[in-house]
């Protein structure tokens, strides 16, 4: 049996981590939001790929879902002695992990596609599941916020994904939610060979906005999934986002935070919803099948638990 599963950067690499126990690592394909890398200063930044690499190499820090577990600061310690307003680091990245992105960054300045060298990372880690970018072409999630400037008067400013989480902190009055460039961007083609390849898709529990959306953004992606059965694990538990800013993203969107409206969300896509034990009585919104299981993942055990429960909802469905 082989998986295709969609990842941002949080929710979805838990349950990489159950799923890489429960089946053959070989047989698991992973494709990767890149709409929220960036560049700091000179150096490249692909933080949901980094996860993903680091999740299944066993290195990643639990405790962030960024960076690697143990990691020193040394080299961003000493950089911010020399801090001004033109020189910045606005994240704290570990000193082995920013030998990652150096890496990247030498690359992708030489012409490689980000692919290619996602490809030599994963081999350097010694990686036996498929990691794909998304696209190699640059597609950014930007996020149109309304805010009063001196005068009262309320302006419509379009920021970068990092702008509004990391540097504002999410605090922000969101219009909506665009993925710059995705009508121009194609998928990799490894990453389509996968999807037809694979017996079914699995939309990890990361942010639909953010995270999942914009590799739905690429037209060939969501067209070859549409063939497919895909199951969709909901990042949300009663009305509230697991992690991250899913909630106030979704309410820009048009869209309940709750089980019902990532069903809506994704309704055109998923044959079947995942959902938590506390969300059973949200079933009659949902006009798909349901798996109602905890999705909550605290410990490897509830990871593990989680994925077995998904490739059992899969088998069921291919007995009737």
């Amino acid at each position: 049996m082989k998986v295709c599963v969609l990842s941002g950067g949080t929710g979805t690499p838990k349950l990489i981590q159950g799923l890489k126990k429960v089946m053959p690592e070989k047989d698991i394909t992973v494709i990767v939001n890149t709409a929220e890398d960036t560049w700091l200063g000179d150096l490249y930044l692909s933080p949901d790929i980094d996860t993903v690499l680091y999740t299944f190499s066993d290195l990643i820090n639990e405790e962030t879902w960024y960076g690697v577990k143990g990691d020193t600061f040394t080299t961003h310690e000493t950089l911010k002695k020399f801090e001004s307003n033109d020189f910045k680091e606005f994240l704290r990245i570990g000193d082995k992990d920013r030998a990652l992105k150096m890496h990247k960054t030498h690359y992708i300045n030489k012409g490689y596609p980000l692919s290619k060298i996602v490809d030599m990372e994963r081999e350097i880690f010694n990686i036996k599941a498929n990691i794909f970018p998304m696209t190699d072409d640059n597609v950014e999630t930007k996020i149109l916020i309304k805010e009063d400037d001196e005068g009262g008067h309320k302006n419509k400013i379009l920021l970068k994904f990092h702008d509004f989480w990391i540097n504002r902190k999410g605090n922000a009055d969101v219009l909506d939610v665009f993925y710059e460039n995705s009508n121009y961007a194609s998928a990799v083609d490894g990453a389509l060979d996968a999807i037809e390849n694979c017996d079914f898709v699995i939309i990890g529990p990361s942010n639909p906005i953010t995270s999942i959306a914009p590799i739905l953004s690429i037209k060939d992606i969501k067209k070859a999934i549409k063939d497919k059965r895909v199951f969709a694990v909901s990042p949300i538990v009663g009305n509230s986002a697991v992690s991250g800013p899913a909630g106030v993203l979704m309410r820009a969107k048009g869209y309940s935070v709750d089980a019902v409206g990532v069903y809506k969300f994704y309704k055109d896509i998923i044959n079947t919803l995942v959902i938590d034990n506390a969300d059973k009585d949200k079933i009659d919104g949902i006009k798909c099948n349901v798996v109602v299981t905890n999705i909550i993942m605290n410990s490897l055990t509830d990871k593990i638990k989680l994925a077995k429960d998904i490739i059992v909802g899969y088998k069921s469905l291919d007995k009737k």
